[in-house]
């Protein structure tokens, strides 16, 4: 890195709608990213169309607050055609995502597909239930998944990071 900070690292997070997972993972990323001083460009996208434009479930907002994190000013997109070149790793939430996320990716496109939990040891391929229709208790569950697989990708990042600068 020469001077400012360059953005090698780019991760992109993914669920359907992009209101309940994706910002969670999003804001846990951030923080983690944070604590590890791993300079990154870090978003959240959804596949579907459903709720562009719309801040994340009030659930999922005070979920992530108890955590002191604070996802209220992010707003659902859906995922374009640039953020395959645009992020280094777009990471869904689970396998049905996943799979959009692979239709969707224009043949050149840069970006690395995976799943969250695929950096957390014995989870590769597990999926992030979907809180939506759930309770409280449901979204506890995503956040402490998600959590998880949010640190364990920053630790995986900032491992691949130092060994590129070696």
């Amino acid at each position: 890195m020469h001077g400012g900070i360059e953005h090698r690292i780019g991760v992109l997070f993914v669920c359907l709608g992009n209101i309940c997972r994706s910002p969670m993972a999003e804001g846990a990323f951030r923080a983690a990213a944070e604590e590890r001083g791993l300079a990154c460009l870090i978003d959240s996208a959804g596949t579907a169309s459903y709720h562009l434009g719309s801040q994340p479930d009030q659930r999922a907002i005070a979920v992530a607050s108890a955590k002191g994190i604070d996802i209220a000013e992010q707003a659902a997109r859906q995922i374009e055609r640039d953020d395959f070149y645009r992020f280094s790793h777009i990471i869904a939430l689970d396998r049905a995502n996943l799979e959009s996320l692979r239709a969707k990716a224009p043949r050149d496109g840069t970006a690395r597909l995976a799943m969250l939990m695929d950096a957390v040891d014995g989870r590769r391929g597990e999926p992030v239930p979907d809180p939506y229709y759930g309770d409280t208790a449901a979204f506890e569950l995503a956040w402490s998944m998600i959590n998880l697989g949010a640190c364990a990708w920053a630790d995986r990042l900032k491992s691949e990071a130092a060994a590129l600068r070696s």
